[in-house]
């Protein structure tokens, strides 16, 4: 059986409508009118346990909001959601015994207290017992490399040393599932190498299942197994990011430092080949392998130029996340 199971969940939230002008205003207290924002409509998915599946899709989409269903935070209006053989807000303390939620924006830590002080009351509040928590709290410090940072207050760290401080507080209870909402955002490159690592590491080494919900398409990559795709409040795309990314783009990136300046106009009628980007002497091209082979283009690039150096690569991830939005119309 999946460790978790959606199924056809639906979830709207009332809006108030807000008009500007002060009379406008006045009148929204009397007689104040709503519209229905469908955040969920009709989601179904399934996870097994030990996965560890990114969750994509752009602001808006309903991301967070099945996160806080799956977490037991928020409860749907039609459909059927088990996590791990429960219904998330029907059993919430049994259920939150055995998930770890980290939101990018929010903290779980006191904002005034030392980190130590706030590891040791989830330890109360998950009543773990000393041993488990002593175990549990210096491999976490170890594998994050806290010990620096635990007797300073959570207001004092820097936004990438608070995020390491995050996950190890949503895992000193040792949680068979953890929900990971834009925990790199913000983060600078030493600190999200920190991070995803960290994530790899706890999903193959103990089993952890991993939900990750980000924008950031190099965590999704590095870390992903599977990828579901949401937009306007339905799973439009599911699979392994490469599959799904090649049903909408099948180009290559060829980028081409050349010897000296040419123009821009002559750069650009290379056959087969379509001009991205100049930079300088670097030029960054798109082109279908499907209808131009690799050495017949870069035979005709000899030809035409005089060649300082070349890389084929595939297109930034973010380039071909963007146009498999628009293709799904989303």
């Amino acid at each position: 059986m999946a460790q978790i199971i959606l199924k056809n969940v639906k979830k709207a939230f009332r809006v108030a409508k807000r008009q500007a002008g002060v009379w406008n205003a006045f009148r929204g207290l009397v007689k104040r009118e709503y519209t229905k924002v469908q955040a969920l409509d009709g989601v179904s998915f399934e996870i097994e346990e030990g996965e560890l599946v990114g969750y994509l899709g752009p602001n808006g989409a309903g991301k967070s909001t099945t996160v806080k269903i799956l977490s037991g935070i928020l409860l749907p209006d039609e459909g059927i959601c088990q996590v791990m053989g429960r219904v998330p807000w029907q059993e919430r303390t049994s259920h939150v015994r055995e998930i770890g939620v980290v939101f990018g924006q929010r903290s779980q830590l006191w904002w005034d207290l030392p980190v130590i002080d706030s590891f040791e009351l989830l330890r109360d509040i998950y009543r773990l017992s000393e041993a488990d928590y002593r175990k549990t709290e210096a491999e976490l410090v170890d594998t994050l490399k806290l010990a620096d940072l635990l007797e300073v207050p959570v207001r004092q760290l820097s936004l990438g040393q608070r995020m390491r401080c995050e996950l190890a507080a949503s895992l000193l209870h040792r949680p068979k599932l953890l929900f990971l909402d834009e925990p790199t955002i913000g983060l600078d490159a030493v600190s999200k190498l920190t991070v995803r690592d960290f994530i790899k590491k706890l999903n193959k080494e103990q089993g952890t299942t991993v939900i990750l919900t980000t924008h950031d398409m190099d965590d999704i990559e590095a870390l992903c197994h599977r990828v579901m795709i949401i937009g306007k409040g339905r799973i439009l795309a599911e699979g392994r990011l490469k599959d799904i990314c090649q049903q909408v783009a099948q180009e290559r990136r060829l980028v081409v430092e050349l010897d000296t300046d040419y123009p821009e106009e002559y750069i650009n009628q290379v056959p087969g080949a379509k001009l991205v980007r100049l930079e300088g002497n670097q030029a960054h091209f798109n082109f279908d392998p499907t209808e131009i082979t690799p050495s017949k283009l870069l035979a005709e690039i000899s030809a035409r130029f005089e060649v300082r150096d070349l890389l084929i690569e595939n297109p930034p991830i973010d380039e071909v996340i963007s146009r498999v939005y628009g293709e799904l119309h989303i």
